[in-house]
């Protein structure tokens, strides 16, 4: 495991070394967000998210920086769901208003906006084929190997919560 970039005593993603922070917010009690960091996901700046996070469909955000992690949510919050990304000035969404999981708009609609996210998430650096796709396998508890969910990390080699730092 790699150690955590620390600023200022807080936790950040590293860029550089390709961890990035990566956040799950439950859609259904007012609870605090599991924190926790991912490798290999990209992003060089900015943030997605999404309200679809296999299997609870809680909110799952990976990102460069707090704030455009944070902008990724609320713009998921603010559409009742969806898919988001942001860098600077730029936000784009797919809102997903029917249970978080399911467009309202026709599916030519969908489809450019997805694609649109797909493309703009790849412009942040992601080189996943689906970054989407794979943001949202990373709150399902069943695959390996370490996964978040809105109770925090866990291994589910060992099918246990863990902390977010591994002492010797």
């Amino acid at each position: 495991m790699d150690r955590a970039r620390v600023v200022d005593n807080y936790l950040v993603s590293d860029p550089e070394r390709d961890i990035l922070k990566i956040v799950v917010i439950s859609r259904y009690k007012d609870s605090a967000p599991s924190i926790g960091f991912v490798k290999n996901f990209g992003l060089k700046k900015g943030a997605i998210g999404s309200s679809i996070a296999h299997d609870s469909h809680n909110i799952i955000s990976v990102g460069v920086d707090d704030m455009d992690i944070c902008r990724a949510v609320n713009i998921i919050i603010k559409n009742k769901g969806g898919l988001s990304a942001v860098c600077g000035d730029t936000e784009k969404v797919l809102p997903l208003p029917v249970a978080g999981i399911m467009s309202d708009l026709n599916y030519i609609e969908v489809s450019k906006k997805y694609i649109e996210l797909d493309r703009f998430a790849k412009e942040l650096g992601s080189q996943l084929r689906a970054p989407f796709m794979t943001l949202s396998f990373m709150a399902l508890l069943v695959i390996p190997e370490i996964k978040l969910s809105d109770k925090g990390l866990f291994d589910v080699s060992k099918f246990e919560f863990m902390d977010l730092f591994a002492y010797p």
